[in-house]
């Protein structure tokens, strides 16, 4: 814990009692005198930590807490809470040491206009550590978003608790995931971790909606490098332990890596630009434009030269990959789609777009990694996204080829059933309008995982390349004809004939068409169009699930 601060204010009863007068000449006891002191306060605020801390802040290339709520604001709209706050401990000298705002800046403002609450950690005041003040104001502004139902956006940047306020710190902790948890689903919750972030101080992060981390800067980990090393005898870098690239591509914990600070918040404002205020709030929409008259035909729904190249995205052979990328920013407006986890759990692609203006989020496998397979990060991935998407009124869209779930020991001893099944809840829990697409495989209980109709799905859509079985025509065959083929003088030409077969008879949509399973089977250069419709005709869904007090998801 840092100890850098400045020197404790002069209190103002102290300045009227003496014979000093204030700066400028004024006396303490004129009103002139009390405004000329509350701004030598309010000064005294705005540059809490030392000159040296703020030098060290800006050679890491880290902006200071106050600059940081400047940058994510819209210039000026920033009202400050409990600037002239300060904490109130006695023991390990720290009662010398009083500056204002005590390590943490709090307060409101609006991004494009719309007002969220913010918090951000001042690493140059007591290394940013948590005491009993420093909690509180976090608590207010916390409770300030709930009440008005705004976002709140908390940048890390701090040494855990301070240990000269003892348990009153973890007590705070404590006070801010309460709220945390009491804000999941209600508001939406950012946290910027831009510095160190350890111990307890990681569990707010962990309980708000999306995590970013700055490359280089960010570190979040339980127990440290030091102590792993003691414990266990791993060697490991504060980067490799619990850096950005780590949380992004291997634990998950984080949602975005940011190349820099100014990357990490303009990805803050781009998010918030896809989410409502608050639950009880439609998401933000750019309206393209007036309605189309009746009887007028609408650009939106014709088929363009980009849609068509979707008839030629799916390769002819059943085992060649192609990127779902494509797919996806052919449906969203302008082709902008912005990506979540884009480096975690690739063989599953979720984020937000754009359909008429409106947000949605997508769900999507990726046939590049993994052929598109469901496993336990992928599993948890998409489930979580999908929840995020039902608290927030956030249209969910699929985009389908998954071959099945990941075979492997690895997979089932790590919880693949469990885990899976998130999955399945996910979907089956969210009230959102659902929209499925089905681009080729769709296999197994995988097909049922992945927004399918009997799991709420409420437009299914299918293309003439899908392949919905219980599994690929391969394996298939070698289970329903394993004894003619054994017997064949030409396995391998009997083979191919009864794949043929199978994908012929089963392999194809119709028989889930015919049944209802898929609402149509269209063109890939429909897509767009299709979708369009489907959302618009969604737009008054209502369903209610039976009163209860809450679900039990698999954890």
């Amino acid at each position: 814990m840092s100890s850098e601060a400045s020197a404790p204010a002069e209190p103002l009863t102290s300045a009227l009692a003496g014979a000093s007068p204030l700066p400028g000449g004024s006396d303490p006891h004129t009103t002139a005198g009390r405004i000329a002191d509350l701004q030598r306060r309010r000064d005294e605020a705005l540059h809490a930590g030392s000159a040296r801390a703020v030098e060290r802040q800006h050679a890491k290339g880290k902006l200071t807490a106050r600059e940081r709520v400047e940058r994510l604001l819209d210039p000026g709209s920033f009202t400050e809470f409990d600037e002239l706050a300060r904490h109130r401990a006695t023991d390990f000298g720290v009662a010398a040491n009083r500056p204002y705002g005590d390590g943490v800046v709090t307060g409101f403002g609006t991004v494009e206009g719309r007002p969220v609450a913010v918090y951000s950690q001042d690493f140059t005041v007591f290394g940013g550590s948590l005491g009993e003040v420093y909690g509180e104001k976090i608590v207010k502004v916390m409770d300030h978003a709930l009440r008005t139902g705004c976002p709140v956006i908390g940048i890390n940047d701090g040494g855990g608790a301070r240990i000269q306020e003892g348990v009153v710190a973890l007590g705070l902790f404590a006070e801010i995931f309460y709220r945390n948890v009491v804000a999941s689903g209600v508001i939406p919750q950012i946290s910027l971790v831009m510095g160190p972030c350890a111990g307890g101080a990681v569990y707010s992060p962990a309980l708000t909606d999306f995590i970013l981390m700055v490359e280089e800067t960010s570190h979040m980990f339980i127990t440290g490098p030091d102590v792993i090393k003691t414990v266990t005898g791993e060697e490991v870098s504060f980067e490799e332990l619990g850096g950005a690239a780590a949380h992004a591509t291997k634990s998950g914990v984080a949602h975005y890596r940011a190349r820099d600070e100014e990357d990490c918040l303009d990805f803050a404002r781009e998010l918030l630009s896809y989410l409502p205020s608050n639950n009880l709030d439609d998401p933000p929409a750019d309206h393209p434009g007036p309605p189309v008259p009746p009887g007028t035909p609408d650009p939106l729904l014709e088929t363009t030269s980009a849609d068509s190249e979707l008839d030629t995205v799916i390769p002819d052979s059943a085992n060649q990959p192609y990127d779902m990328h494509r797919v996806i920013t052919s449906v969203l407006d302008d082709g902008e789609f912005c990506e979540i986890h884009a480096t975690f759990a690739q063989n599953i692609v979720v984020g937000f777009g754009r359909v008429e203006g409106a947000s949605v989020g997508v769900v999507a496998n990726q046939p590049m990694h993994l052929a598109g397979c469901l496993d336990i990060d992928a599993s948890e991935k998409a489930a979580r996204f999908v929840r995020t998407c039902d608290a927030f009124n956030i249209p969910v869209l699929t985009f389908v080829d998954v071959p099945g779930f990941l075979p492997g020991t690895g997979q089932e001893w790590g919880g693949i059933i469990r885990r899976g099944a998130k999955l399945i809840y996910a979907y089956a829990e969210a009230t959102v309008p659902k929209i499925t697409v089905i681009t080729r495989k769709a296999y197994g209980g995988a097909y049922d995982v992945m927004g399918s109709k009997h799991l709420g799905g409420d437009i299914n859509l299918a293309w003439p390349t899908a392949q919905i079985a219980v599994m690929g025509a391969q394996g298939a065959v070698n289970i329903l004809h394993r004894r003619e083929l054994a017997a064949a003088a030409d396995p391998d030409e009997l083979r191919a004939r009864r794949v043929a077969e199978y994908e012929d008879t089963l392999a194809n949509p119709y028989i889930a068409a015919e049944r209802g399973y898929v609402d149509a089977v269209i063109k890939p250069s429909e897509t767009r169009p299709e979708i369009i419709r489907a959302l618009r005709a969604l737009r008054t869904k209502r369903q209610a699930h039976p009163p209860k007090k809450h679900g039990n998801i698999p954890v």
